[in-house]
């Protein structure tokens, strides 16, 4: 099975640690993100990974051919930015297989893979959770506090998806998925939800959620 990794943000929300590194080398735990979604996507038995790059390419691949992980790893390096979209049209010149796995570059999760891989054209997703604490009250008085409660029955982009490969013909050369074809796909029946309940996933955006992955993330990835 082959999975394409997105990685060839800026990650400028991570300044001024991506002004000297890639955000796909931003340590957590002492281990950068790429390695820690390499060890995951092997766990459920992707053998050969593309990763999507352009912004100091040259050091994750430094990184990665130093580490020898045990995955066959190849490159789709963008000059310009080209989206989600773009980036995944381009790395599919390199699939002959009728399926694959993509991920967001900054997800770390424990989502799993054989489950998603039920369905075609399937969108992980998990439950949406507020940003900040909830309360719960009796007329004026608060008998309880939630810290990032779980929102029953709104589910959320997780950021892995199992595409079938005929999705090239149809994404743009530069633009998100998100925005493209998806929407399209979603209007005519032809994208499927898998629901993910009480899974770890964080998204690392921020140097808060670099904080809260960095005490979970080896219990998440074994």
């Amino acid at each position: 099975m082959k999975a394409i990794i997105l990685a060839g943000g800026r990650g400028k929300r991570l300044r001024p640690i991506t002004d000297y590194v890639p955000k796909p080398l931003v340590p957590i735990k002492n281990t950068p993100i790429i390695e820690w979604q390499l060890r995951y996507l092997k766990k459920f038995g992707v053998d050969e990974v593309i990763i999507c790059t352009g912004y100091k390419q040259e050091m994750i691949e430094n990184y990665l051919d130093a580490k020898k992980i045990g995955i066959k790893i190849k490159y789709s390096i963008e000059k310009t930015p080209l989206g989600t979209g773009g980036a995944i049209k381009k790395a599919g010149k390199m699939i002959s297989e009728n399926n694959f796995i993509v991920i967001n570059g900054d997800t770390i999760t424990n989502i799993d893979l054989r489950e998603l891989v039920k369905k075609e054209n399937s969108i992980a997703s998990v439950e949406l959770r507020t940003k900040f604490g909830v309360l719960e009250t009796d007329g004026d008085r608060i008998t309880k506090f939630k810290e990032k409660k779980e929102i029953s029955d709104l589910w959320m982009n997780a950021g892995i998806y199992y595409m079938q490969k005929r999705v090239f013909k149809d994404l743009p050369n530069k633009g998100d998925i998100e925005k493209t074809v998806f929407p399209d796909y979603a209007k005519k029946g032809k994208l499927n939800l898998v629901k993910f309940k009480n899974v770890k996933w964080y998204s690392v955006d921020s140097f808060k959620d670099m904080e809260e992955c960095s005490s979970e993330v080896e219990k998440i990835i074994k």
